[in-house]
């Protein structure tokens, strides 16, 4: 078993302070940061007895993409700085540990060295709508040409992004040489320069339904939207082509005080009815946690600060640990609510949605 509670701990002792507040840290007094996860604990399962559990599965698949579990890494930028390994050492780890990595556009590697390193693994790619469509309409077709299974719209960093307090007080800026490998660009000398600094300058801060139409239209591969908390707006981007959804708050990075996605899931999966698959992320710290998420009705969950931490201690073996620990303990959960199966996983399960 491995404690990712003490993991982090150890990974805070390889970090910085101000770097630890980089990959740790939320928006403004981060009350949404501290309430994900707090919004799943508040989830009670009602487990189901006497039935044949005896061999569970976690195995399933989301838009074609075959996962041995319904948990992928979720996309954070600048790995680089967390261990020397960067993007390529966490597709590694979740190559060997048989999870999906969905890669930052805003990568230390490129998407094409990440791929490599992936080794057939399937792997999506996470993108910006950035003011200079032909950028990312290039960025849509290296991911293809690349082998990525789908790609993920980022919506809610925009119009403007999170107010990060810690960093603020920290005077965070990007170290001298670090490498923004798929646009190709290096941080020079003397630049005080943060993360959201540099994007500032490339994203649009006017995007509307209108350009996620284009967006779909310019990819061949399946777009998923990720940033959605409002049911209207998870209906709007399904009509606008979307193929999936992901609930996400980023991390608690955006608004501060907005709601969790666990509290915002349910209202969205009733919403969209089925008709692509919902996803969510922020604050799943275990396989339980997981298997609320599956119960009230995501089709897999993301998770990225766990596997973080496993990055920085441990590199590609560290990622590889988490997300095998994750997968054991939502086994674990399974058997003991009496499913053998993802799909056999429903609302049932939840307390309060019985029937629902």
């Amino acid at each position: 078993m491995l404690d990712l509670e003490n993991l982090e701990h150890r990974a805070r002792e390889h970090l910085s302070a101000t770097m630890y507040d980089y990959f740790a840290g939320g928006a403004d007094d981060e009350i949404t940061l501290a309430d994900n996860p707090l919004a799943w604990k508040r989830i009670r399962l009602v487990p189901r007895v006497l039935r044949d559990a005896a061999e569970v599965s976690a195995a399933t698949e989301v838009l074609g993409t075959p996962m041995a579990m319904p948990i992928l890494v979720g996309p954070w930028a600048f790995q680089g700085l967390a261990h020397p390994g960067g993007e390529p050492a966490t597709a590694q780890g979740a190559a060997a540990a048989g999870a999906v990595m969905v890669v930052s556009t805003v990568a230390t590697s490129s998407l094409e060295d990440v791929s490599r390193a992936a080794a057939g693994s399937p792997l999506w790619f996470q993108f910006y709508l950035l003011r200079e469509r032909g950028m990312t309409a290039e960025l849509l077709r290296r991911a293809e040409a690349a082998g990525y299974r789908a790609v993920v719209m980022t919506v809610d960093k925009l119009p403007v992004p999170g107010r990060r307090r810690r960093l603020a007080a920290d005077r965070f800026s990007l170290p001298e040489g670090t490498q923004i490998a798929n646009f190709g660009y290096t941080v020079p000398e003397d630049q005080d320069t943060g993360p959201d600094g540099y994007l500032r300058g490339l994203l649009d801060a006017s995007v509307t339904l209108a350009d996620l139409e284009w967006a779909c239209a310019e990819s061949r591969l399946p777009l998923v939207v990720k940033g959605i908390l409002n049911p209207q707006d998870a209906v709007a981007a399904v009509e606008a082509g979307a193929a999936g959804i992901i609930v996400s708050n980023h991390g608690g990075r955006q608004l501060d005080g907005s709601i969790a996605t666990a509290d915002a899931l349910p209202a969205v999966v009733d919403a969209v009815a089925g008709r692509v698959p919902v996803l969510v992320d922020g604050g799943v710290r275990s396989g339980t946690d997981a298997v609320k998420a599956l119960a009230i009705g995501a089709a897999a969950v993301l998770v990225v600060r766990p596997v973080i931490w496993g990055l920085v201690v441990h590199g590609a073996p560290g990622v590889e640990a988490v997300l095998k620990e994750l997968a054991a303990e939502m086994a674990h959960a399974m058997a003991l609510c009496g499913v053998r199966r993802v799909g056999d996983v429903d609302r049932s399960l939840v307390w309060g949605m019985v029937g629902a």
